[in-house]
C-alpha cells in the first residue's frame, strides 16, 4: 500500500466482484432472490472494509438497500464496494450492483446499498480503524454524506 497506516485512500480497499445469476439463485419468476443479492453485497462490502482496517470486521447494519430493477437468470452481475467514510471503530461502505443482460455490455444500475462495519477485536470491543484519505471532490462529498447519515443515526 502506498499510503501510511494512519490514512488510506478509498481506492486501496475498493472491491469488485462478478457473479452470474443461475437458476439456483432465482425464484419461480426467474429473478434473483433478494437474499442472494444481499449476501453478495455483504461479502463485497466486508472485503472492502477488511482491506481498509486490516482485520475481519463485522456487519453492524445495513443503512440503505434499494432494489431498482430486477436481475434475471443469465444476467452477469457486477458488485462494486468502496468506503465512503471511516469513523473511530467503524466504516461505511457503499455498494453498487449492476446487471448486464446476455449479449449486452450495457450495465444497468440494479441495487444500491450502504453498510456499516465495525472493526472488532478478540475481546469483542471495537478497535480503531485508519482514517480515510479524501483525495478527490467525490471522496469529500461521499464522506460528508456519510457523516450526515451517522449524525442522523445518533439523533434517532
Amino acid at each position: 500500500m502506498t499510503s501510511s497506516p494512519e490514512a488510506l485512500s478509498p481506492r486501496e480497499s475498493e472491491t469488485q466482484m462478478t457473479e452470474q445469476v443461475l437458476p439456483q439463485h432465482a425464484n419461480v419468476l426467474g429473478t434473483a432472490f433478494g437474499g442472494t443479492i444481499m449476501g453478495w453485497i455483504d461479502i463485497c462490502a466486508a472485503i472492502a472494509a477488511q482491506r481498509h482496517c486490516g482485520r475481519v470486521p463485522v456487519t453492524a447494519f445495513v443503512d440503505n438497500l434499494h432494489f431498482k430493477v430486477p436481475i434475471s437468470v443469465g444476467d452477469v452481475v457486477s458488485i462494486h464496494g468502496r468506503l465512503t467514510q471511516a469513523f473511530r471503530t467503524s466504516m461505511e461502505v457503499c455498494v453498487r450492483v449492476t446487471r448486464e443482460r446476455p449479449g449486452s455490455r450495457d450495465p444497468v444500475l440494479s441495487v444500491e446499498a450502504l453498510l456499516v462495519f465495525v472493526n472488532v477485536g478478540e475481546n469483542g470491543k471495537g478497535l480503531p480503524v485508519p482514517k480515510l484519505l479524501l483525495e478527490t471532490d467525490e471522496d469529500r462529498s461521499l464522506a460528508a454524506e456519510a457523516d450526515a447519515r451517522r449524525s442522523a443515526r445518533k439523533r434517532a
